[in-house]
């Protein structure tokens, strides 16, 4: 599934991998009542009042800008080992075709940017060529937050068991293409990454000014509830408390500049350009308009 629209000099195409639903007590200090609360923001496309669960796009977005075809995140993958995520475990999904839908094969990326290195971010950065892991784009270079990186590689700080698979199956096997980022780090004129963070050490932003703003916001959040709310964590954040700082800086950035935020998982129409009610850590968000693509 996929849909196109314009930033400029930037055309936007929406890939999605696949679409599942949690339980809104991953987001634990967001009271029961907030739900309903902000039904016209959240239904029908985020959230199922009758399950009590949001709803997630895995997707990838895909820029073409500078000359350039750039892939931000790479979904889950195909034949994945997830012991520590069931959902996401021995999944076959159509993603290439949807990939060759949007008129991108994997030989013509330039560059995939990983906002940051969870599993459902880097999964078709790889894929399995006869029991072996080799890289999904054999001419990209693949930018990683060096943050994460060290965070999460076999002799790093994190005691997260599960992201040793992933970084085994889909971070190590494109080392060669592979390049660390750290702090802000221009990629073209009209792209920048930037640190966000909180969710992960390494979490990162892109920004994107090609005649018309975007940030693509990767997990700074996850789901709509989070504008209205953006002190509210999820249980994915491994800071939240940083991941809320985060979270007020670069929405409070977009709604100044007049930015579409697009984050990785958000069905509907993917992104929208906020307004800030208030300012300061008592801001809380609005949407003005949402981005000009078929709703899922």
């Amino acid at each position: 599934m996929t849909g196109t629209t314009a930033l400029g000099r930037a055309s936007l195409t929406r890939v999605v991998e696949l679409r599942v639903q949690m339980t809104t007590s991953l987001f634990g200090q967001t009271p029961a009542q907030a739900w309903p609360d902000n039904a016209d923001l959240l239904e029908p496309l985020f959230w199922d009042r009758a399950a009590e669960q949001w709803k997630i796009a895995m997707q990838t977005w895909v820029l073409r800008v500078d000359g350039l075809i750039v892939l931000v995140d790479t979904g889950v993958g195909n034949d994945r080992h997830r012991p520590h995520f069931p959902p996401l475990h021995q999944l076959q999904t159509g993603y290439l075709d949807a990939l060759a839908d949007a008129g991108v094969t994997p030989e013509a990326v330039d560059v995939v940017i990983n906002t940051h290195l969870h599993t459902d971010h880097v999964g078709w950065n790889t894929r399995l060529v006869r029991g072996a892991w080799v890289p999904t784009f054999p001419n990209a270079r693949y930018l990683m937050p060096e943050h994460d990186y060290r965070h999460f590689s076999p002799d790093g700080d994190s005691t997260n068991e599960g992201m040793r698979i992933v970084f085994s199956d889909s971070v190590s096997p494109v080392a060669e293409q592979t390049e660390l980022y750290a702090g802000e780090h221009q990629l073209s004129e009209s792209l920048w990454l930037r640190p966000a963070p909180g969710h992960t050490p390494g979490s990162s932003v892109v920004w994107l000014d090609a005649g018309v703003p975007a940030v693509f916001v990767g997990d700074l959040t996850h789901c709509p509830i989070q504008l209205p709310r953006p002190d509210d964590p999820c249980a994915f954040d491994e800071d939240p408390a940083a991941a809320a700082r985060t979270r007020h800086r670069v929405l409070t950035e977009a709604a100044r500049a007049r930015a579409a935020v697009i984050p990785a998982h958000y069905p509907g129409h993917g992104g929208a350009r906020i307004v800030a009610r208030g300012s300061g850590p008592g801001a809380a968000f609005t949407v003005d308009d949402w981005l000009d693509l078929p709703a899922i």
